[in-house]
Order: C-alpha cells, then sequence, then structure tokens
C-alpha cells in the first residue's frame, strides 16, 4: 500500500491512525497534522480516544495501522507524573532533566544553563518549590513542574495532556499564555483539552466521538 504524502510544512503527521484494544476500535481511520507556530487541541467526551492519539503522536503507543512521521524535535508532556512518589528528586531535579537534550546527561551545568533553569521555572512559578520533593508537591504542581521541564528541552513540537488540570485559575491563564508563547516562537503545539478556555485559545480543533474524527475547525471559523 502506498503511504500518504506527507506535508513538508508540518512538523508531525498522523494520517488514517487504527488503534485496536482487544478488538475494540480506540481510534478509527484518524488524521491530524501538527503545524509550527499554531495550537491544536484535541477535544471530544471522556473515552473518546484523545490521550490514545496523543501518545500515538508521541510515539508511547504503536498505532495497529495507519502512518505516523515526526519531523521536529519533541517534548512529551503527560497528564501524569511517571516519576515514583518516592524517588529522592526535588523540583529543580526535574526541571534540569529538560536540559539534558542541550548539554548532555550528568555533564556539569554552565552558568548560563543554570540560569535558564531558573528562569523557565519563573515561568511556571515553581522556582519557590525548586528544593522541595517532587513527589510530595500537589497535582497542579507536578504539572508545572513538567512543563518547566519540556520548556528547557526547546523542542519544536509540544505534547500536552490535560496541561491545565488542577489548576487554579491564574495557574491556567499563565499556561495558556505560555503556550501561545511558544506558538509565536513557531513550535507546534498539540493539546488535549476538556478546558473551554485552552479550546478557545486553539488555531485548530479536532474533535473526537468513539474513536472518530466528528468535527475539525479552526478558531478562525469558530
Amino acid at each position: 500500500m502506498t503511504s500518504p504524502p506527507v506535508d513538508q510544512r508540518t512538523a508531525a503527521q498522523l494520517s488514517d491512525i487504527h488503534v485496536l484494544f482487544g478488538g475494540r476500535v480506540a481510534l478509527g481511520g484518524v488524521s491530524l497534522a501538527a503545524i509550527p507556530g499554531a495550537i491544536t487541541v484535541i477535544a471530544g467526551p471522556n473515552g473518546a480516544g484523545k490521550s490514545t492519539l496523543l501518545e500515538v503522536l508521541a510515539g508511547t503507543r504503536e498505532a495497529t495501522s495507519g502512518v505516523r512521521v515526526v519531523s521536529a524535535t519533541m517534548a512529551f508532556i503527560p497528564q501524569r507524573a511517571a516519576i515514583p512518589p518516592r524517588l529522592p528528586v526535588t523540583v529543580r531535579d526535574v526541571v534540569t532533566v529538560g536540559a539534558w537534550g542541550r548539554i548532555g546527561r550528568w555533564r556539569r551545568m554552565s552558568p548560563q544553563m543554570r540560569a535558564r533553569v531558573d528562569l523557565t521555572m519563573d515561568r511556571l512559578e515553581v522556582r519557590a518549590l525548586a528544593p522541595q520533593p517532587f513527589g510530595a508537591l500537589s497535582g497542579g504542581q507536578q504539572q508545572r513542574t513538567l512543563l518547566a521541564q519540556g520548556l528547557m528541552r526547546g523542542a519544536d513540537l509540544l505534547l500536552l495532556d490535560e496541561p491545565t488540570t488542577g489548576l487554579d485559575a491564574a495557574s491556567r491563564h499563565r499556561i495558556r499564555r505560555i503556550m501561545r508563547e511558544e506558538a509565536d516562537r513557531g513550535a507546534a503545539l498539540v493539546c488535549v483539552s476538556h478546558d473551554e478556555d485552552v479550546i478557545a485559545e486553539a488555531d485548530q480543533v479536532l474533535r473526537l466521538e468513539e474513536g472518530r474524527v466528528a468535527g475539525e475547525v479552526t478558531a478562525a471559523a469558530r
């Protein structure tokens, strides 16, 4: 079978993605393009396949069939941390991991890179938590810390799963502003969200129902 053409203007592209779980259709023929400079939101009810689609795009879940092409550096910020709660790592440790792609694992950080870590924690308002154990944080604080780690990577493709869940109104506003800032610098953002304010910020919205595309609109058309 001939693969569909890949749009060279995209940071990542999924074409006709199918995912089956034990014979059940989790995704049925879904396509998505992550566009540099744009925010794409995957919306829909619980169980619609939103997180499954994001995982396929991230490469953490294999599709049953379809084509996945990623042409940009990527940072995947999941909704829940995979870090064991008793692991003795601090907030600063978690954010610093995001710099490894720039400086190499376990290499000494320059003063400039340490300053970048501080600035990134400031953007997410977690610098005051820097010495705290990551496992002791609230869910919202962990989410902001993981997003800071993702921003430290300087990736051109950011994948976010429910980035505003568990946050207060001020923090949700800050996350939406950061998402737009990252898009303005040229990154492609793909975000799963139920948050109507996040959806309103999107440049394109892919709506799923029962694993299939139920609607796709652009912000200009809404």
